[in-house]
């Protein structure tokens, strides 16, 4: 029934109509409303709609002051308000009473969100004899349980998601129905009378076999296998794991041979806090990050008193460790005091399998049993990583927990129009940007596999139709060979969209403003993004750059000096290629053979075809120059015995040298490798560089006299970051000017936590405003956000700019 004009006689003495945006929707957010309203004594009614959550309530101005105040107080846990606004009504009520509405459609402004790990209510049942949820491992409400990994459609109702297979039963509906019970609308609500259920699945020559169990359940009889040396893919919120006991050598290492996954570090899973202090030193902070609803992985220091398998993560002083975020994984680990492994359920470099069907087919050669259930997920969700770094939580992997809730964009974008910017080639994810709002799409992967190429496609066509996006511009990488950006080309020839193409290091310092609120009108701050690799404008390959920035345009003022990959790609994965083209470049290769005759690396070296290397580099051929900061570490590793013959995973030789650091070196305040700038005249318009010749001479010394190599890993992260602050005290002697005193610091060499924390800290103490990542990953993960953001500058500046002027974008 319609609301209809009130009669002078009983007309309230105010009416609101109250919008609120954000994320409200399947997190309780209406019987909260619902319950204020009552308790402040209003009438009206609430509903969800696709801009997010509308009330109407009317009383005395007082009363709807109060509970304007109340909710923004005292909203759901996992809710987050963006906005609330409101206008004054003329329409009344129906009744005196305050309702709650059914969801209405319309063009689609709010979010989805992320998946919530088993909150404490919830588990209690769980493990309570008398709950009628006793040991049922799908409990949840609407303060936990699957969000995005289920949802088909907003708004977010039961018929649009994977739960719509699963009928309410009269409990279940008594508790869905009724405003005052916690359950009330939690779309995946359900008991073992009504909805899904685990069993399993023994593996046995490539095909599965069901296992019926009398007198214990899956989840036990799981664990029991486990302690019994067995492999299982299990079931979780956002895709399979394959588990084993971490503390089972053999386990382990028949897991790494399977999987393929000869080095990388592996996840675990503990019971609870105590379980975790066991093995690793845990802060306020990371205790904070591993009972949140997000329940991400922490990586930790390994100073517990307890060992895992030494295979668990093979010379790495810490551990990634996370709480289990399930009910089921909470009744897996019942009573366990030690960990599982939890590492995702694929073949080395694919996506993480999700459906039952596919894990039978993909999975069985590499486990021993499956742990299924038959609730479908939707979406795919890779655990989250966090490690706290300078006194903050810094995402590095942005997955379950935090995908996809939107990142709120600074001053200036409100109004900015519709886009899609389409990410990088690795670390994979994509950004709609509408609403002055980005959402961040949940970490995809490297897209040179074509399973994870596939994935992303499924997921882009998911969250364009979820969101009802129609881009009026694609941003792109600027590289054309990036497979995202060929995506990115050919959807915005198939729809009439406009390119924006936007150079890498850009995005990255782009991406750090907008997560740090820098208004839009901001003047350009100094950006360095240190990475891999990204095409410049040029036409080079850049990775060590300092930048001159803002939203718009950038100018390169500084970078790493431009050194040879031999081979292309082949150097990337073979570091002891870029020792050679370094000690090459920095001493010549001739002059260290004569010079060093008998040490072990000049041996080493000269067993390699380096005659057709060095051809190749002073021709020009396969061997592009490079300003990569990831290069230059994994030339130091190798050179000091790091995997030098080879990585078996992207980043392995510069996380290796960051672990081995010596901490007594670090804590030296001279001690580190010399590396001078070589600054050019601001006349001669060349660029401020390093002089790496010092760094080289000291290295081969060091390893001369048979100095350890963690003590020269620590000295050169020290030399390294003194050589980076002496590079911006530079910089900002010469374009003070044209500068704010921020310095942003974005780029996946910043995930290092010596590198991070050294230049941070010691640039504060030099009394700039050092602007760094959290809620969006440092590496190419967080890519998106800045094309997106640069973008979305560029468009609005052409929409206000006079016509018949010109500008330049960098």
């Amino acid at each position: 029934m319609a609301p209809m004009p009130c009669a002078t006689a009983i007309l309230p003495e105010e009416g609101r109509a109250i919008r609120v945006r954000g994320l409200v929707q399947g997190v309780g957010f209406r019987p909260t409303v619902w319950r204020l309203a009552r308790d402040c004594g209003l009438a009206g009614d609430v509903w969800n709609d696709a801009e997010g959550v509308m009330i109407r309530a009317w009383g005395r101005p007082a009363d709807l002051d109060r509970f304007l105040r109340r909710l923004e107080e005292q909203p759901p846990p996992l809710a987050r308000i963006d906005s609330i606004a409101w206008a004054l009504s003329e329409e009344c009520p129906i009744d005196g009473g305050f309702h709650i509405a059914s969801s209405r459609a319309g063009e689609v402004h709010t979010a989805v969100g992320p998946d919530a790990a088993t909150c404490p209510a919830c588990l209690a049942e769980t493990l309570d004899l008398s709950n009628r949820r006793y040991r049922y491992p799908f409990t949840n409400c609407t303060h936990c349980g699957p969000r995005l990994s289920i949802v088909r459609a907003v708004p977010y109702d039961r018929c649009k998601t994977s739960m719509v297979e699963f009928a309410l039963c009269p409990a279940c509906r008594a508790e869905y129905e009724d405003p005052e019970d916690r359950r009330f609308h939690a779309q995946p609500t359900a008991c073992p009378s009504c909805g899904p259920h685990a069993w399993l699945e023994r593996f046995v020559d490539g095909r599965s076999e069901p296992q019926l169990f009398s007198e214990c359940d899956a989840a036990e009889a799981a664990r029991a296998l486990l302690l019994g040396g067995a492999i299982i893919a299990i079931k979780g919120l956002g895709g399979f794991h394959l588990a084993c006991d971490a503390g089972n050598e053999d386990a382990v290492a028949r897991l790494r041979g399977r999987k393929r996954r000869y080095a990388k570090p592996f996840a675990l899973m503990a019971r609870d806090l105590d379980g975790i202090r066991r093995y690793c030193a845990v802060d306020s902070q990371e205790e904070a990050l591993l009972k949140s609803a997000a329940a991400p992985i922490v990586i930790l220091p390994a100073t517990g008193p307890g060992r895992v398998a030494e295979a668990v993560a093979p010379g790495h002083p810490t551990l990634g460790v996370m709480l289990p975020n399930t009910p089921l994984h909470h009744l897996l680990l019942r009573d366990m005091d030690r960990p599982f492994v939890m590492t995702s359920g694929n073949l080395s470099q694919e996506p993480q399998c999700t459906d039952n069907e596919e894990a039978r087919h993909r999975l069985s050669a590499i486990a021993d049993y499956g742990l299924f259930h038959n609730r479908d997920i939707v979406n795919r969700l890779d655990d989250s990583v966090v490690r706290v770094m300078f006194g903050k939580p810094r995402l590095i992997r942005r997955a379950r927990g935090y995908a996809p809730a939107p990142v709120k964009l600074p001053t200036g974008f409100e109004h900015a129009r519709p886009l899609l910017a389409v990410g990088g080639e690795l670390k994979s994810t994509f950004c709609l940007l509408k609403d002055g709002q980005a959402v961040l799409s949940q970490h995809i992967g490297d897209l040179e596999d074509a399973a994870t190429l596939a994935d992303y496609q499924k997921a882009l066509s998911l969250y364009l139709a979820l969101y009802n996006h129609v881009p009026e511009a694609i941003a792109v990488d600027m590289h054309p060979d990036y497979l995202s950006s060929k995506l990115g080309r050919e959807r915005a020839a198939a729809d009439g969209c406009r390119i924006e193409e936007v150079q890498h290091h850009h995005a990255h310092i782009a991406s750090c403003l907008a997560e740090n609120a820098i208004p839009l009108g901001t003047r350009p701050v100094l950006g360095i993004a240190l990475d891999g690799l990204g095409l410049g404008p040029d036409g080079t390959l850049w990775g060590g750059e300092f930048l001159l920035a803002d939203y718009k345009t950038f100018e390169r003022v500084g970078c790493f000096p431009p050194v040879a990959m031999p081979g292309g790609a082949q150097a990337v994965r073979q570091p002891w290629r870029n020792t050679f083209a370094h000690l090459d470049a920095a001493i010549g290769w001739e002059c260290c053979k004569r010079e060093h005759p008998g040490l072990e690396l000049v041996r080493t070296l000269d067993t390699k075809p380096l005659g057709t290397l060095a051809a190749m580099m002073h021709k020009g051929i396969n061997s592009p120059r490079s300003s990569s900061c990831g290069r230059l570490f994994d030339a130091v590793a190798a050179a000091v015995g790091l995997c030098q013959d080879a990585m078996s995973y992207e980043g392995e030789a510069a996380i290796a040298l960051e672990s081995i650091a010596d901490a007594r070196t670090l804590a030296m305040e001279d001690d580190g490798y010399p590396i001078p700038l070589r600054i050019q005249p601001p006349a001669s318009g060349g660029l401020t560089t390093m002089d790496l010749s010092p760094l080289w001479r000291a290295i081969l010394e060091d390893l001369e006299g048979h100095t350890p190599a963690a003590v020269m890993a620590a000295r050169f992260h020290r030399g390294l970051v003194r050589a980076i602050v002496e590079m911006v005290r530079h910089i900002f002697e010469r374009e003070n000017q044209r500068l704010e005193r921020i310095v942003a610091l974005s780029g996946g060499s910043f995930q290092n936590k010596l590198l991070l924390e050294g230049v941070s800290h010691t640039l504060e103490g030099l009394g700039l405003t050092v602007l760094t990542h959290s809620q969006v990953p440092a590496n190419d993960g967080g890519l998106a956000l800045g094309q997106a953001a640069i973008a979305a500058a560029r468009s609005m500046a052409l929409r206000h700019r006079p016509r018949g002027k010109v500008t330049s974008c960098a």
